[in-house]
């Protein structure tokens, strides 16, 4: 039997330090140490977001505090424009509907992303937007957007800025407070390293204005104002997963000592690396403007998608993720986010090779992860 490998852009690999924190005994969560431990991780996440704004750390996953920014900072009848190029755009869309919000879709094809015009020109008709949503990495097809200048745009109005930044935290550049992202949401069990469980919503100043003036919000549970009130005691007004917390301090500290440029140029030389290696081996990348969480690979016609990690994960061990809804045996995601290196991807680019001359794809066996091999090689001389 293969041992078991996971490129799922999350849940994704959990170092076995912070596995090893998951095993020891529960222990009270009002406590002095706990209130410390919580501190030093929003802290970290601080750190980690480029921020100086609060970070509210919420037990729920990543979707949790995707509702949390939509609940607290509208009211039914508001106006948002939403960015939308994926499956994650669309939850924004489904959340946004729940909540009784007139959405303007601002939309693009799947594989593109949404050009800043665009939202230039959907506020410019459209004034009274309350708030615009978009997503940081679009892990549904490999996309990433370019935040930066959507912040520029949007800091131009009084308009809130809400990203999901879920999958792209950690994994690629983030620069919160320098890209004007007035709420920005992300998750545990991506490049943050951990299992699911955890969701954390950094706030602006902006925001938090918007959030206490907003008497409409119909939240209990994820009412940011309690969780604002408690940020002064390194607390949290209901139970937090405070073994999770625990965990998640372990993780962060490995990306303090990495830093932050230096991780973000880590996952960017393996991704350079994996999308040299799909062209090398006769295949497409599907993202027209790809970011650095995950390489997206269009499966070629001649192959069943499904089929074929169904064969690497049974024969290899390899887990990649398949396309979602109507993308599913369309396309393959390999992530290579969080706990990864240069060697994992290049053990997953030859069991795709092998699997490929097995079903009788045309290339050269040995091209992808030699292709691979020049672009990790070019790095480390850099």
């Amino acid at each position: 039997m293969s041992k078991q490998r996971l490129f799922t852009p999350g849940p994704t690999p959990v170092p076995e330090e912070t596995l090893l924190e998951l095993a020891k005994p529960v222990t009270y969560h009002r406590t002095a140490e706990q209130k410390a431990v919580f501190a030093e991780v929003v802290a970290d996440l601080q750190y980690v977001y480029q921020t100086k704004n609060s970070v509210v750390v919420l037990t729920s996953s990543g979707t949790g505090g995707m509702e949390a920014a939509v609940s607290n900072t509208l009211a039914p009848g508001n106006k948002a424009i939403l960015l939308t190029a994926g499956r994650w755009g669309e939850r924004w869309k489904g959340i946004l509907k729940a909540f009784g919000v007139e959405t303007v879709l601002v939309e693009a094809a799947y594989g593109k992303a949404i050009p800043p015009a665009d939202l230039e020109a959907a506020l410019a008709k459209h004034p009274d937007t309350v708030a615009v949503f978009g997503t940081l990495s679009e892990t549904s097809t490999g996309v990433g957007h370019d935040v930066a200048t959507f912040g520029k745009i949007v800091a131009k109005t009084p308009a809130l800025l809400v990203i999901d930044g879920i999958s792209g935290l950690g994994a690629m550049e983030c620069r919160t407070d320098d890209w004007n992202i007035d709420i920005c949401v992300s998750g545990s069990q991506k490049a943050l390293m951990m299992p699911p469980g955890l969701a954390y919503v950094a706030v602006s100043d902006k925001a938090w204005k918007r959030i206490e003036g907003n008497t409409a919000s119909r939240s209990f549970y994820f009412d940011l104002k309690r969780y604002k009130a408690k940020i002064p005691e390194n607390d949290t007004p209901f139970t937090p997963a405070n073994t999770l917390i625990k965990a998640q301090r372990i993780s962060l500290k490995r990306i303090r000592a990495e830093g932050i440029e230096n991780l973000w140029a880590r996952h960017a030389l393996m991704a350079n690396a994996a999308r040299a290696a799909v062209k090398a081996m006769n295949l497409e990348n599907f993202a027209e403007r790809p970011n650095n969480a995950l390489t997206v690979i269009t499966v070629p016609a001649a192959i069943d998608g499904t089929a074929f990690l169904g064969k690497l994960e049974k024969q290899y061990g390899y887990k990649l993720a398949n396309g979602q809804d109507n993308m599913k045996g369309k396309i393959w995601r390999l992530s290579h986010m969080g706990y990864l290196d240069p060697f994992d991807i290049l053990g997953a680019l030859s069991a795709i090779e092998l699997v490929l001359v097995e079903m009788g794809h045309p290339f050269e066996a040995g091209a992808g992860v030699a292709a691979a091999q020049r672009v990790l090689a070019e790095g480390v001389r850099k």
